[in-house]
């Protein structure tokens, strides 16, 4: 197995975290939070998403599709078109309210299909290519992927919590109907 494969298949099982954890949720679903300080679905899965498609984005030297496919209009956040919500405080994940689950779920799907179009015969120059110098040792596009995925990956098993809170009884590893 080359590490491309590797790597579309961890970010693949992002996609289906997000399917399985949106598929039938109202808005109010997802914009739910069991308590104020606690991120709703809603937010968790738009944050992961803008985040993969920030710094995929980044190092594939592309526009992210946020902008170029006109997401930012579809959400209509009233956040600046760089925000990924990085330290959103509980004010600002409220304001995360997206009108449906397929809103979501397409927009991640948009970004998952950029994703892979990059990592798709991805080698191992590409990964030690280094994107950010500011760092001891300096970032290398593998250490950026892997940050992405564990970043993600902890959002989508943080956004099943919340919906298994919402709805007891919820198995998370349904398949999407």
């Amino acid at each position: 197995m080359e590490i491309g494969d590797v790597l579309l298949d961890a970010y693949g099982r992002i996609r289906e975290a997000v399917h399985r954890v949106c598929a039938g949720l109202s808005p109010e679903d997802l914009a739910a939070r069991p308590a104020p300080h606690v991120n709703s679905i809603g937010w968790l899965v738009w944050h992961l998403t803008r985040v993969q498609d920030d710094h995929v984005s980044e190092i594939a030297r592309r526009p992210q599709a946020w902008i170029e496919e006109g997401w930012i209009d579809r959400f209509a956040l009233p956040f600046p078109p760089e925000d990924v919500g990085f330290g959103h405080p509980p004010e600002q994940v409220a304001r995360v309210r997206p009108s449906s689950s397929d809103l979501l779920v397409g927009y991640h799907d948009a970004v998952h299909a950029r994703t892979v179009t990059y990592l798709d015969g991805i080698d191992a120059t590409e990964l030690d290519r280094i994107i950010d110098r500011r760092w001891d040792p300096p970032v290398t596009v593998g250490v950026r992927l892997v940050s992405v995925l564990d970043d993600d990956l902890e959002h989508a098993g943080q956004a099943a919590y919340v919906r298994g809170l919402l709805h007891p009884g919820w198995d998370p590893l349904q398949t999407p109907g």
